[in-house]
């Protein structure tokens, strides 16, 4: 099914192109398994990585592919973003590596350990309020005032088909799908994802997973237009946006099954699992697509299962307290 404007939207093809231009950059990140999360979904469960990725998330997909295709008078005058953490390092990063400058702007209560990442890549940071002001007002600005290039954090074409590889890597890993879960917030990762899913597994179902405080998307796709909301409270700081993207509420509501939520203590609960079962640490944003595996009641028993796990970026104090306490 297609609509008005889909020829302006990223396919497959600029999935494949970004696939290339990230080879030899982006890590190909593991596919680990749990016989545990196995008996307990009742599934063969395969979960890709990201955690693993440079710069700790998926976000250096996006970002490097964005940036690479920048022209030589670009590069010059440098890029601006905007985001809670992930993408503001994986920008900071990509723009080292590329040799261009970057301003970040990033809320004053990033966790410290993004900050201090993404000023280690030498970014440049202007701090905001994220309950008070606008970010992308600001981007703009900045933008604007110093002529740089701005990348938002999920809403651009080569963003969304740089996250599209993550999907790819992984069907081209294991096989096709029956169902694929994936943490959302501006809808950037699951966008590529279902570009990639339609390709390789045309039969898998895709489901973008929210918190239960910041179900923006959900209510967008059930609305038929974009829903904005205010600033979500939820210990997924990756998930804390407003409303989805005009391009990604495009895709999302072409190709996916549906978005599900899943609460704070779904997501401690969750890490916990990754920290005993699987020995390694997820961020509660990347929670989100395993706690709603196993809490959707959907049909998944005796079903190939994938499950991205988007990003291991979160200050160890509080995740230790996370662990300990809960939410």
């Amino acid at each position: 099914m297609t609509g008005p404007g889909d020829e302006h939207l990223p396919s497959y093809r600029d999935v494949i192109a970004a696939a290339v231009r990230l080879d030899g950059h982006a890590h190909r990140t593991p596919v680990l398994r749990s016989r545990f999360a196995d008996a307990l979904l009742g599934a063969e469960v395969m979960f890709k990585c990201e955690n693993f990725q440079r710069s700790g998330a998926f976000k250096f997909r996006g970002a490097f592919h964005a940036l690479s295709r920048f022209s030589d008078a670009q590069r010059g005058t440098g890029v601006v973003a905007f985001s809670s953490g992930n993408h503001a390092q994986a920008i900071a990063l990509s723009a080292q590596l590329l040799g261009m400058p970057a301003t970040i702007v990033m809320p004053h209560d990033s966790p410290a350990t993004k900050l201090a990442a993404t000023r280690g890549y030498g970014a440049e940071i202007v701090i905001y309020d994220r309950f008070t002001e606008d970010r992308e007002a600001i981007g703009r600005r900045l933008a604007g005032e110093r002529g740089m290039t701005l990348i938002p954090p999920f809403d651009h074409p080569d963003v969304i088909a740089g996250q599209g590889t993550a999907t790819k890597e992984l069907i081209d890993d294991v096989g096709a799908l029956d169902y694929l879960f994936v943490p959302m917030g501006g809808g950037g990762l699951v966008s590529g994802a279902a570009l990639a899913a339609r390709a390789l597994s045309p039969h898998c179902k895709v489901y973008g997973v929210e918190p239960e405080a910041g179900n923006d998307g959900q209510s967008s796709l059930r609305s038929g237009s974009i829903v904005h909301i205010a600033t979500p409270r939820t210990i997924a700081d990756g998930a804390q946006t407003q409303h989805i993207g005009e391009l990604t509420f495009a895709i999302l509501r072409r190709e996916l099954a549906d978005v599900l939520t899943a609460t704070d203590a779904d997501l401690v609960e969750a890490m916990r699992f990754f920290a005993e079962r699987m020995k390694i640490v997820v961020e509660p944003t990347g929670c989100l697509g395993f706690a709603a595996a196993r809490r959707a009641g959907l049909p998944i028993r005796g079903k190939r299962v994938g499950i991205l796990i988007s990003g291991g970026n979160i200050d160890l104090d509080r995740y230790a307290d996370l662990i300990r306490s809960g939410v």
